[in-house]
């Protein structure tokens, strides 16, 4: 044998973390907070081993919990005490999520940013005003146009709590351009926005649903979601969020989805986020209850393999295990 090219020259303990091209850090990390208006205890979310739906008064001594583990971000979805037909507590200056925000920021120095939907705070579950008829009609969903006020009062309303950031995420067209509006003509201007740019109709989102109580009431949401077989579609839904203002372009799901991460990446210069859905995280938590794989390294794994492929932020259910991980490595 005569090669003079020889990989494993750079894979001994020395040099391999030298010439290491990707790194994971708490910092890079978001953890997602349940904050549930119905309850005066925690709750276990039993499709999501380690999570737990908190009640508003327990809002920041959760995200205290995961700031002690070097995660500096949290998302907050809301579970409110009554649904209706507009999602009305979605927008309501008491609502869950503008409660427990003012009390995380008042409390913690976490970065706070808190997701724009309305599925959760509708009695239909669906991401906005449906159609009339939608019920028995599959043709049917969400209006478009008449959906982007809720959002953007939605929006507004976090901001005024508090909130740091904003996530819409109910890929409603026009969404990004209509909450940039309302937020500048609140004086949020310094408000940015991370948009679920290509947020997928997808089957892991699974566990979400039972831990924010979000299943849709009848269909689906293939009107509005992106179909899982299309990337082209994804540049034009990203391309229009940029235009619009968006600050940061999120991927949802991520591991699936790691072909969209790279071209947003190649294609864009804004910060790429990428979601580490329920489904993903269930998933491994299953398979190493059956002793089939070691959960913590194949979580490290799937984190990195979405930093790699160039994600600048992953929200991730794994957050704080991974960050307690990445801490005890040092």
């Amino acid at each position: 044998m005569d090669l003079t090219d020889r990989p494993r020259r750079l894979r001994t303990d020395g040099i391999r973390p030298l010439v290491s091209e990707t790194t994971l850090d708490a910092t890079d990390l978001v953890a997602p907070v349940f904050v549930d208006a119905t309850t005066d205890e925690r709750l276990p979310i039993e499709s999501m081993p380690g999570h737990e739906r908190v009640p508003i008064s327990e809002a920041a001594d959760r995200v205290a919990e995961v700031r002690e583990t070097g995660v500096e971000a949290v998302i907050v979805f809301g579970i409110p005490e009554s649904k209706d037909a507009e999602g009305s507590r979605a927008y309501a200056n008491d609502g869950v999520v503008q409660e427990a925000v003012r009390r995380i920021t008042d409390q913690t120095d976490a970065y706070v940013i808190t997701d724009v939907c309305l599925c959760e705070y509708t009695d239909h579950g669906h991401c906005g005003i449906v159609e009339e008829d939608a019920a028995v009609d599959p043709t049917l969903t969400v209006e478009n146009d008449p959906t982007l006020e809720l959002l953007t009062q939605t929006a507004v309303s976090h901001a005024e709590a508090g909130a740091d950031m904003v996530a819409p995420s109910s890929m409603t067209d026009g969404m990004v351009g209509a909450i940039r509006e309302g937020l500048d003509d609140a004086g949020y201007s310094d408000v940015p926005i991370m948009s679920y740019a290509a947020k997928y109709e997808s089957a892991f989102y699974g566990p979400f649903r039972d831990a924010a109580d979000g299943a849709p009431a009848f269909g689906d949401r293939r009107h509005y979601q992106m179909d899982p077989a299309n990337a082209r579609e994804a540049m034009r839904e990203v391309a229009l969020d940029v235009e619009q203002g968006a600050d940061v372009l999120m991927v949802k799901p991520g591991l699936p989805y790691l072909d969209i991460v790279r071209a947003i990446r190649e294609n864009f210069d804004h910060p790429v986020a990428a979601y580490n859905v329920s489904g993903e995280y269930a998933m491994l938590h299953a398979a190493a209850e059956k002793g089939w794989l070691d959960l913590d390294a194949t979580a490290h794994e799937s984190l990195l393999s979405m930093k790699r492929a160039g994600a600048d932020l992953i929200i991730t259910y794994f957050a704080e295990s991974v960050a307690e991980a990445l801490t005890s490595d040092r």
